[in-house]
């Protein structure tokens, strides 16, 4: 059960131009994110707290582990039409 207070904090994190909705335009778009890439392109230094809210409101995202120059992260895509 989502606490009730869960929309007016999503309303307030999801104001347009804001890095939530950035990285969900940008994942819309069909590209993958990386926390890198959102740090580079949009400022955020917590994709994974991103995307958990966007998953709560019902956006399926999926998630793979990367594994790059001995380096593990996380990449987050947009599954479209679910």
């Amino acid at each position: 059960m989502l606490n009730r207070n869960y929309k007016k904090i999503t309303d307030r994190v999801h104001k347009e131009g804001s890095q939530s909705n950035r990285i969900l335009k940008h994942m819309q778009e069909g590209y993958g994110i990386t926390p890198i890439t959102a740090l580079q392109n949009y400022g955020c230094f917590r994709l994974a707290a991103v995307v958990f809210d966007l998953k709560r409101e019902g956006h399926n995202i999926k998630t793979t582990i990367v594994r790059e120059n001995e380096k593990k992260f996380a990449r987050y895509k947009l599954i479209p039409g679910v």
